[in-house]
């Protein structure tokens, strides 16, 4: 038997952080996250570097920016030529195998070249126009479609633990990519199983959203259904694991593309650089990630593939533009960067960056349509304190009393978009705010949050 560990992708679409009781959620929506990232490790600050799907897969398939695949925006095939992390796993002596939404071809089905690598697959480029909430299609290596019955959630981990069970004897990496929870896309509605949403209906709103409204107050319930039984998924396979004693030798990851905001920031869901919009949930479990405990330190989607090829044993493509967590993960000294950075190239060009206190967001002001992935110039959007402001209030773009910290962070902005393989642009501050707009002191900010949670 081997000793290579298997290595399964739990993956979610359009999760919030705060869904999970292991970030304060009172709802009890997720006792097997919450359970793994107990016992394994719990990424506490987890970001996506692209908040939207496709931009987002392609990132963590290849360890590589969105404009450095070219996956910029929706719609946008993986290029071919593209190495994921099923070629390296494979390449390594893995059985790969995908499960769900793809969003990275171009046609449906997804033809062979265009499947990343992956030699198993029953998967669908975008699902929620392929399937619903009770009609889960997907489409086989043979390019003919399957049709699946229960819940969409309940079809795919079905699936997940048909794979699993017959890929005992050889390590095998699974990518399972789950739809939910997030929006049906033609319906622009939250479809929980039967009976879930009503539970969860006008129950705890999180302060951003009870502070901005949106479309939370119709679609919390049902999408926090969905949040619910992708846990009970997620409880499902680590079931498995165990009766086939597999657990011991299994890594997973439970992370998620982007975050969602209700409307609340933009005209829909995501495509910003706010917290809602791009914090996701993050743990690691199984071999070398028992009582691995809470890392702090900020991690990108980009990190996860250097960091699963590193955890298996693999070395990791010098390209590769993530960084392996391991050293934190075993307390290890490492200069770990003080800022994720963050791409948004469809329907705006923007970048921003998020410290451990601050979020600096610029955009240009002349979008150059789809086509274009970047910009030479752009100007400051948003500035917020963290620390004093954390649901995101109070923008101090603009203020004289904050110039200084939005230059150090324009200059680390700058920065990271070069390393990222971004020519440098010019950045112009925002405008000045009325003198009467003051600074806005941490007691008052606390002040309107403790009332917002109240």
């Amino acid at each position: 038997m081997s000793e290579q560990p298997n290595v399964i992708v739990f993956f979610t679409d359009q999760q919030r952080w705060d869904t999970t009781g292991a970030h304060g959620n009172p709802l009890g929506l997720t006792p097997h996250f919450d359970r793994i990232a107990r016992e394994g490790t719990h990424l506490y600050h987890t970001f996506t570097c692209q908040p939207v799907c496709g931009p987002a897969r392609s990132c963590l398939q290849s360890g590589l920016y969105a404009t450095a695949t070219g996956c910029y925006r929706n719609g946008i095939p993986l290029p071919q030529d593209t190495r994921t992390l099923a070629h390296y796993f494979k390449d390594a002596g893995y059985e790969t195998g995908y499960i769900g939404k793809w969003h990275l071809a171009s046609q449906e089905p997804v033809q062979e070249e265009e499947r990343g690598g992956y030699e198993y697959w029953l998967a669908s480029n975008v699902l929620g126009l392929a399937s619903d909430a009770y009609s889960t299609i997907l489409y086989n290596n043979d390019c003919q479609k399957v049709m699946l019955p229960g819940y969409r959630v309940d079809a795919q981990t079905d699936a997940a633990i048909r794979y699993i069970d017959s890929h005992q004897d050889n390590p095998f990496f699974l990518f399972l990519s789950y739809l939910e929870p997030h929006h049906q896309n033609y319906t622009d509605n939250y479809p929980a199983p039967d009976g879930y949403e009503e539970m969860y209906t006008d129950r705890w709103t999180p302060p951003d959203l009870k502070a901005l409204g949106g479309t939370s107050p119709q679609h919390l319930g049902g999408y926090y259904g969905m949040v619910k039984r992708l846990d009970e998924a997620l409880g499902r396979l680590l079931d498995t694991l165990k009766s086939l004693d597999l657990s011991k030798r299994t890594i997973i990851l439970f992370t998620s593309d982007h975050g969602c905001h209700f409307k609340t920031r933009n005209s829909e869901y995501k495509r910003s650089a706010h917290e809602s919009s791009i914090r996701v949930p993050g743990a690691l479990y199984g071999p070398g990630f028992m009582q691995g405990g809470q890392i702090r330190e900020l991690i990108s989607l980009v990190d996860f593939p250097p960091t699963l090829l590193d955890s298996a044993g693999i070395e990791v493509p010098a390209h590769m533009q993530g960084r392996s967590i391991m050293p934190l993960v075993r307390r290890e000294q490492t200069d770990w960067p003080q800022e994720v950075f963050l791409q948004v190239s469809d329907s705006q060009v923007g970048r921003a960056i998020r410290t451990s206190r601050w979020k600096y967001s610029v955009h240009a002001p002349q979008w150059g349509g789809r086509e274009v992935s970047g910009s030479e110039s752009y100007i400051e959007e948003f500035l917020y304190d963290l620390q004093a402001d954390p649901y995101e209030l109070t923008n101090l773009a603009g203020m004289d009393s904050y110039r200084a910290v939005a230059d150090d962070l324009k200059r680390r902005l700058i920065s990271r978009m070069v390393q990222a393989g971004e020519r440098a642009p010019s950045i112009e501050s925002a405008p000045p705010r009325e003198s009467d707009q003051r600074r806005v002191s941490i007691d008052e900010c606390r002040t309107k949050v403790n009332a917002i949670e109240g």
